[in-house]
């Protein structure tokens, strides 16, 4: 399933659910795939920060490093 079809399917359970509810096998689908949809954004947040590079005034250049 692409992003764009798991985005889709989320605003489908949520519209649903707005109307006429959900089911438990749908909220469970709907909770894993809100889970995807989120570890996927972090994923793609965390590899643009990996190669991120921060140039101070004087001129020297540091590579972002993980927050301890």
């Amino acid at each position: 399933m692409t992003m764009d079809e798991t985005i889709a399917r989320i605003n489908e359970l949520y519209h649903k659910s707005k109307e006429t509810g959900l089911t438990d096998e749908e909220r469970e689908e709907q909770a894993k795939l809100r889970r995807i949809y989120i570890d996927s954004v972090k994923g793609n947040l965390t590899g643009q920060l990996e190669h991120m590079s921060i140039k101070y005034p004087d001129g020297t250049i540091k590579k972002v490093k993980k927050k301890k």
